[in-house]
């Protein structure tokens, strides 16, 4: 944490609300959470909300895109499980056991970037004009998917290696202003899938990849103290959760009426204000 690192008992509830609120919104639209956490603050003189509220604003949203498939995990999860078991007796799998390896696969990429670039990320590739050139770059990249790449093909009805694909994909969200979620759509189009599709499945990757970042961070807490007391950790967790869970609800709507390019306007015009900010 650095200098300029602050303890969610230094914020004042406004600060609280908005950091939440933002990072709820922006962790499963295509728009890039880093751009707008780093905007945030430089836009209002804030100092950066510190370690442990990055960790309880990540357990907000692991906890509403768990409830937003409260009703698929199970059988997913099930059906995963059995999956050895089903493929001895009648060599083959059903579509939820095919999509729950599907997703284990498609972490890999992402897991081992993570371990081996983190630092490398950290120190080299979060300068805001950085972020801006990956928010307009990869913001284009959705344009041109959602123009050229639309099939029919739910996250039920690809293979597994369009799965690892999208999970390499995944991996390029380490870059700041990617976005993952805008990543991993974009690649879900080019491979044929549709707009709902290419999301619910986004939405599924993010279990893990919360899992692990969360975990992450977590650790490097541990290691720091907690530094604050539970109460504003606990409202930025709610008010994230709630945020994340009526974005998912809106966006797989949204994207099956009117497609990605309201998205790409936005990521073309953050991109813009982050380089009139800081230039």
């Amino acid at each position: 944490m650095n200098a300029l690192a602050a303890d969610a008992g230094s914020l004042s509830l406004l600060q609280i609300l908005l950091l939440a609120l933002v990072q709820g919104i922006t962790e499963f639209l295509p728009i890039s959470s880093s751009a707008h956490l780093i905007l945030l603050p430089q836009l209002f003189g804030w100092p950066d909300q510190g370690l442990a509220m990055d960790v309880a604003v990540h357990v907000g949203t692991l906890a509403a895109v768990l409830w937003y498939f409260r009703r698929e995990l199970k059988p997913l999860t099930r059906a995963t499980l059995r999956a050895p078991l089903d493929w001895r007796q009648y060599g083959r799998l059903d579509a939820h056991a095919r999509l729950g390896i599907g997703v284990a696969i498609a972490t890999i990429p992402v897991g081992l970037a993570g371990l081996l670039l983190h630092d490398t990320i950290a120190t080299h590739l979060r300068a805001p004009l950085v972020i801006a050139a990956a928010t307009i770059g990869f913001g284009l990249l959705l344009g041109l998917a959602d123009r050229l790449g639309r099939g029919g093909r739910s996250e039920f009805d690809i293979g597994w290696g369009s799965m690892l694909l999208i999970g390499a994909a995944q991996a390029l969200a380490l870059i700041p202003g990617t976005s993952r979620s805008g990543i991993t759509i974009t690649a879900g189009l080019l491979l044929g899938m549709h707009a709902p599709g290419a999301a619910r499945f986004s939405f599924l990757l993010a279990i893990p990849v919360i899992v692990l970042a969360g975990a992450f961070e977590a650790l490097d807490l541990v290691e720091t103290g907690l530094g604050t007391s539970a109460t504003p950790l606990l409202l930025a967790a709610a008010v994230s959760a709630l945020s994340a869970y009526l974005c998912m609800s809106l966006f797989v709507r949204l994207a099956e009426a009117i497609g990605m390019l309201p998205f790409v306007a936005y990521r073309l015009a953050l991109g813009a204000l982050l380089i009139i900010v800081f230039t």
